[in-house]
């Protein structure tokens, strides 16, 4: 595991700033896209959204709003390590939790009783009925991602995972196939827009994020690649939302290991000038 190095980490306030503003957001979204259904669908329309795609579009803008809630996640953990509470004791906690969570799925898959009396079975998917739920693999994928890597890393890899997967499913439903009719994915249900449009949230949202820290675009830009390749090719048939925190938090990881072993400052100045020559419009 790399261990966190003080001149390659965003300092505790900024990152708290940005979670915090995150969150806000999110949650506002969330309230607003819950009470007004109809100014959504018409939101979408002027979006460009094809008279088609509406009723799905709008589906898929609801249902992934509630999912904006896992930025606490990252919140809280923060909140905890600012609080003194340790990055090791954070692990065990989501560990706790997260086994917590398999047992009562796992019960609601193999006892009758408790299927009939779980509290959220209006909302799972017609699937999630017969096979685990999403937030299992979410709450494992944050806590190998918190036990795995430095605390700013394993953060941005669940950001990645939320706003990077809810940018492609939407954008996905909403475009997918218009400007490019080529159909990815293991089902060819994905598309180049949605994946595209994952890309550039994770990698612009970890840019700024990072945005303290030299040379942040080349671990971000690995890191921002891998989640949208994961999402994209679903390795092994996994669950996104365990393999997207786990794969780009070992990939910045790796990507940060790599800009400190050549960290001289010659070689960090022509690095950044071949990397913005590919990527200049960006920063």
């Amino acid at each position: 595991m790399v261990q966190p190095w003080n001149e390659y980490q965003p300092s505790p306030e900024w990152l708290l700033q940005c979670l915090t503003a995150l969150v806000v957001l999110g949650v506002s979204i969330s309230a607003g896209v819950s009470h007004r259904n109809h100014s959504l669908k018409s939101f979408l329309e002027d979006c460009g959204v094809k008279a088609t795609r509406i009723k799905r579009a709008a589906s898929e803008v609801e249902r992934k709003a509630f999912h904006i809630c896992g930025l606490l996640v990252p919140t809280i953990h923060l909140l905890l390590l600012e609080a003194g509470v340790s990055n090791r004791t954070c692990a065990h906690i989501c560990w706790v939790i997260t086994i917590t969570g398999w047992i009562a799925d796992l019960s609601r898959l193999y006892i009758p009783a408790v299927a009939r009396n779980w509290p959220g079975r209006s909302i799972l998917r017609e699937a999630e009925h017969k096979q685990l739920t999403g937030g299992c693999y979410f709450s494992l994928g944050c806590t190998l991602s918190i036990a795995l890597s430095p605390p700013s890393v394993a953060m941005v890899s669940i950001i990645f995972l939320v706003l990077g997967d809810m940018s492609a499913a939407i954008i996905g439903v909403s475009f997918g196939g218009e400007t490019v009719s080529l159909k990815l994915g293991r089902s060819g249900k994905k598309s180049m827009e949605g994946s595209v449009a994952m890309f550039l949230v994770c990698f612009v949202s970890g840019c700024i994020i990072f945005s303290g820290v030299e040379l942040r675009e080349y671990f971000v830009f690995v890191g921002a690649l891998v989640a949208t390749l994961v999402e994209l090719l679903e390795p092994l048939n996994l669950n996104d939302n365990l393999t997207i925190p786990l794969t780009s938090t070992i990939a910045m990881q790796w990507g940060l290991a790599r800009v400190r072993s050549c960290a001289s400052p010659s070689t960090l100045l022509n690095a950044r000038q071949l990397f913005s020559s590919f990527l200049g419009p960006f920063f």
